[in-house]
């Protein structure tokens, strides 16, 4: 992190996002603070607050007054949403051009998927 050429901020919201999603920050407990999040990555602290203050603005964390920023309820669930709806259009999309430029078909592309999905060893969706 913090040096894939996006703006450090973002990169700080996504990595609490992702500590969420995964479960390793689980709702209603306490995220990290801005100031421990400066140190952590050396950063400005103000550049912290940035990053978090965005997933304030999206109600995935709230401020208890004189503790710190908490996880929402129902933040994981949002985030998988707006991840979800974001996937085609990263993911799908560019693999249907790609796909049509090599002349596979639906069900060539189907069946190329649900091998690799499979051999995988993941094989479930949460």
């Amino acid at each position: 992190m913090i040096e894939d050429g996006r703006a450090i901020f973002l990169q700080i919201a996504e990595s609490i996002e992702d500590a969420i999603i995964d479960g390793s920050l689980p709702e209603e407990t306490q995220a990290p603070s801005t100031n421990e999040l400066a140190a952590f990555h050396r950063i400005n602290p103000a550049t912290a607050a940035k990053g978090v203050n965005m997933l304030v603005d999206k109600g995935v964390l709230y401020k208890r007054r004189g503790i710190g920023m908490f996880v929402a309820p129902g933040a994981r669930e949002q985030l998988r949403g707006e991840r979800r709806a974001a996937f085609a259009d990263r993911f799908i999309d560019p693999l249907l051009t790609e796909a049509r430029a090599l002349g596979l078909g639906a069900d060539d592309l189907t069946a190329l998927i649900q091998r690799r999905y499979t051999t995988t060893g993941e094989g479930t969706a949460r």
